[in-house]
């Protein structure tokens, strides 16, 4: 299925299918298109909107009955499309807030906090989603529905959910004013403990980010 008949006048617009792919092909495009960095100042507060409504379709597909594909091994798809420019674009958009810590597992008691990259997870989720449009536009709906709920479920759900995380606690930072903890030094490389964490964060202050990233403090109450 090619990119003029994805979205044909013959497909019903209810349809579930077409709903998810819809909202799939419209979060990659922006993300690539956010990824230019032509409008580096709404870049933050884009980001946080597309990787929301993302998360709408995947509460979707986490709600569905279980989706089975029609064949018993996965049709190959070819190679997966390279995501190192779109991830190093953001590393450089993100900069220096691309680095945040997030509880991987949060019914895993007693877990130290993992750093992750903002940058990373957008290109893992935009790598997830490509697959399941590969599917999509070659006819194998069945196939790119359940792809997307698996990788939902194992990958690109849990990957999501910390970004959105990360681009909301960003943005409240700066609209109510409130020092932001600095994680410059810190990589996800590292294996760090929570103590770790607080001994290398140091202060830095919203207006040092608001102003590049296109964020607004709120005013402080009277």
């Amino acid at each position: 299925m090619s990119d003029a008949t994805l979205h044909s006048a013959t497909q019903d617009p209810d349809d579930f299918a077409v709903q998810i792919a819809d909202s799939i092909e419209s979060f990659i495009v922006a993300t690539t298109e956010v990824a230019r960095g032509d409008e580096p100042d709404s870049a933050v507060p884009f980001m946080l909107l597309e990787v929301s409504q993302l998360l709408l379709a995947g509460g979707r597909l986490g709600a569905h009955e279980d989706i089975v594909p029609e064949e018993r091994y996965e049709t190959d798809t070819g190679p997966d499309l390279d995501v190192d420019d779109l991830r190093e674009r953001f590393a450089r958009l993100l900069d220096p807030v691309d680095v945040f810590s997030e509880v991987f597992d949060p019914y895993e008691p007693r877990k130290a906090p993992v750093p992750f990259r903002i940058s990373d997870n957008l290109a893992d989720i935009v790598t997830d989603l490509r697959h399941g449009l590969a599917h999509y536009r070659a006819g194998r709906t069945t196939e790119a529905l359940w792809w997307w709920q698996f990788s939902y479920f194992s990958n690109w759900g849990p990957t999501a959910s910390a970004t959105l995380r990360a681009l909301q606690s960003l943005v409240s930072h700066v609209r109510l004013d409130q020092p932001l903890q600095e994680l410059d030094g810190l990589d996800t490389d590292e294996d760090v403990a929570e103590d770790d964490l607080a001994e290398e964060a140091g202060r830095v202050m919203a207006e040092e980010i608001a102003a590049p990233l296109g964020l607004r403090r709120a005013p402080a109450p009277r």
